[in-house]
């Protein structure tokens, strides 16, 4: 059987990882990117899941995976437990994205951030024109099914950064599978950072 490209998304962030490093993956969904991890750069890694679906495809991967609510906090692990955390389209889903991204940030040495950027150009013509609120390929959910709780543009988060003291290494943003350079914040459906602390 042909095996699927491998999305611009997670070509990225396999980049941006070191080979052998340690990686928590938190709300690693179905484990597509935890199990790339482990073949493409033979990572130790560890997932943190909610739905028990999602949960069982990551076991018949292989994979080793906790059901936890991130918003709940990460006290069972030691500061600087990881080389990277991941939070791949979670942080706009959680309760409580600040403390998310805190305890994130207090576990790994890195922290890998992704979502759907709300303010690009298709969802503002959208609001624009059909007074509704949009649907588009990295916002597919209707308004009353979606499991996203908070509205992030890129510019929200560069800004956000700044207020925390957040230092970003390195970014990349995505539209239709390829990156966007120009005015990311218009134009790309999703923004990508790797983030550390401010020494």
């Amino acid at each position: 059987m042909k095996q699927a490209p491998i999305k611009t998304e997670c070509k990225i962030i396999l980049d941006w990882i070191t080979k052998e490093a340690s990686v928590l993956d938190l709300g690693c969904g179905d484990g597509e990117l935890l199990a790339l991890l482990l073949t493409e750069k033979q990572v130790h890694a560890q997932g943190i899941e909610l739905s028990e679906t999602d949960i069982h495809r990551c076991v018949a991967l292989g994979l080793s995976v906790f059901q936890q609510d991130i918003d709940t906090g990460l006290s069972e692990y030691a500061d600087s437990s990881f080389d990277y955390v991941i939070l791949n389209q979670t942080l706009q889903q959680v309760k409580k994205p600040d403390f998310a991204l805190k305890e994130a940030l207090r576990v790994g040495k890195k922290a890998i951030v992704g979502f759907p950027n709300f303010v690009q150009a298709s969802a503002r013509l959208q609001i624009f024109f059909k007074g509704r609120v949009p649907v588009t390929k990295a916002l597919p959910y209707e308004w009353y099914d979606t499991p996203n709780l908070h509205f992030i543009g890129i510019a929200d988060f560069k800004d956000y950064c700044k207020k925390r003291n957040i230092h970003i290494e390195d970014s990349a943003f995505i539209r239709k599978n390829s990156t966007v350079k120009l005015f990311p914040n218009l134009f790309a459906e999703v923004g990508l950072f790797l983030c550390s602390k401010n020494a």
